[in-house]
């Protein structure tokens, strides 16, 4: 059976160019795109835009809009922007989403939003305009009106408290003691957690009014001060891992958010140190402590006010110069121009360095070092490596490495010391003597020459801090020797 419609010609013409459209239409494949599928937003929060293109309407759906909010859920066509704000997170945990876009045809995209946690409060909380007023020298700058510098060692970091491992409460004239003696430089090693509250890391106001304290007397008697996050307990030595590493930065952060909005009004007399000797052997390890380091000075920069100029240190892994050379490839980011240093420390041969409470499988105690100071008395405990050659190669490292590159090294803590009064007394104690004499000498003078900035580790061993006097004025001599 046949069926005739007869259809008018401006209908036809109407109905042709119908059929033209439509064909068009019909043989374009839909397609669908997102700039980016991966997205992640710090503890903080903050917006991000993705660019949706499509030439056929699309739909997002979000399943974390109590957290994260889209600027848009729908579009048609050509291409969008999509802004996805994040709000701060609190939750104490890492946080994550995935968005679809969804174009029907067996079009759809996926877009992951992660966002780290933030385990305490922010205690930035009065950050202040930058502030260059006394903050005039860059870290090269800075390092050259340092000569010589001094560790209070064993006191503001001693577990228990400031007197727990047996020295006194850290005087302005014990400070003047240090400088009369030619140092200008001071390392204030410092303990925090044991002060703090372990549930939001609120550390006790008494203590960082103390701590400040302290720096002040430093400051005024126009001494340069370098203060750190000491071993403080472990929380941030035995924790470069991976799953330690949101809960290690978040501490980080806080800690460094009040300590640095506690001293920020002090000049570039003072600097920080993000932590002490950090252990590290891998690759993996370095990159956990990288990320330390940069939340270190992240919090630092945020407090504003002089802190946006403060020089800064970044400790080494292990603070070894070895490792340090092999490992610490780039430096973290800082949004101030070079107003960061290194830190590295030496006590080589450790056999000679450490006062070894007897030998160990590992090695035998040293008690001489150096060229003409090896004993025919007792020459099992003449040094058998670490010696001159060693502390030319380590030192060379560090200024190709470094200072080449115009970035200052601190050499934090060094130091070798008399076994007059400990249980194993060498037999020939004059040569003894005469080795640590040289080795404080000759390491000092190396570490200088290469632009390596030397700080001594004492304990109160060298000079007496009860009564200022000083108890090895050859330590003291040979020091300042090996500093000219």
């Amino acid at each position: 059976m046949k069926f005739h419609v007869k259809i008018p010609m401006a209908g036809l013409l109407l109905f042709a160019v119908t059929l033209v459209c439509c064909g068009k239409s019909s043989t374009d494949a839909p397609t669908l795109s997102v700039s980016s599928s991966d997205l992640t937003f710090s503890e903080d929060g903050g917006t991000a835009d993705v660019n949706i293109s499509s030439n056929i309407t699309w739909t997002l759906s979000n399943p974390a809009a109590g957290w994260l909010q889209t600027s848009k859920s729908t579009g048609s066509g050509s291409e969008s922007s999509v802004r996805l704000t994040a709000t701060p997170n609190a939750t104490g945990n890492s946080r994550s989403a995935i968005l679809v876009v969804d174009a029907g045809s067996s079009q759809s995209r996926r877009i992951t939003v992660t966002q780290g946690s933030s385990r305490y409060p922010s205690y930035n909380t009065s950050p202040q305009p930058a502030n260059a007023t006394g903050m005039e020298s860059n870290a090269v700058q800075l390092a050259a009106k340092f000569k010589m510098g001094w560790n209070i060692g064993n006191t503001l970091e001693a577990i228990g408290g400031e007197t727990a491992w047996g020295n006194p409460l850290i005087s302005e004239s014990y400070i003047k003691a240090v400088k009369l003696q030619g140092f200008n430089a001071i390392r204030l090693p410092c303990s925090w957690d044991q002060y703090a509250d372990k549930n939001i890391a609120k550390i006790q106001d008494a203590w960082l009014t103390r701590v400040k304290q302290v720096v002040q007397y430093c400051v005024q008697n126009d001494i340069y001060v370098l203060l750190n996050i000491h071993w403080d307990g472990g929380w941030l030595d035995e924790n470069i891992s991976k799953v330690r590493q949101d809960a290690t930065n978040a501490k980080q952060k806080a800690f460094w958010e009040q300590i640095a909005t506690t001293m920020r009004d002090f000049d570039e007399h003072l600097m920080f140190a993000s932590a002490n000797e950090p252990p590290v052997e891998t690759a993996e390890q370095m990159a956990i402590l990288q990320s330390y380091h940069q939340t270190f000075i992240n919090a630092v920069r945020s407090t504003g006010g002089r802190n946006s100029y403060r020089v800064l240190v970044v400790q080494g892994p292990s603070t070894d110069i070895d490792k340090t050379n092999q490992l610490m490839n780039t430096l973290p980011t800082d949004a101030v121009k070079d107003r960061l240093m290194v830190e590295v420390h030496y006590y080589t041969p450790s056999q000679f360095c450490i006062l070894m409470d007897g030998d160990a499988s590992w090695g035998k105690m040293f008690y001489y070092w150096g060229a003409g100071h090896h004993s025919t008395i007792e020459p099992e405990r003449n040094a058998t490596w670490g010696e001159e050659s060693d502390v030319i190669a380590a030192f060379a490292k560090m200024k190709v490495k470094f200072t080449d590159k115009q970035i200052p090294v601190i050499l934090g803590e060094y130091g070798a010391y008399r076994r007059g009064n400990s249980k194993y007394v060498p037999k020939d104690l004059a040569t003894h003597n005469d080795a640590v004499d040289y080795w404080l000498t000759y390491v000092t003078q190396k570490a200088v020459a290469n632009g390596v900035k030397p700080f001594y580790w004492d304990t109160g061993g060298a000079l007496d801090r009860r009564n200022n006097t000083v108890l090895d004025q050859r330590t003291i001599s040979a020091l300042l020797a090996g500093s000219n």
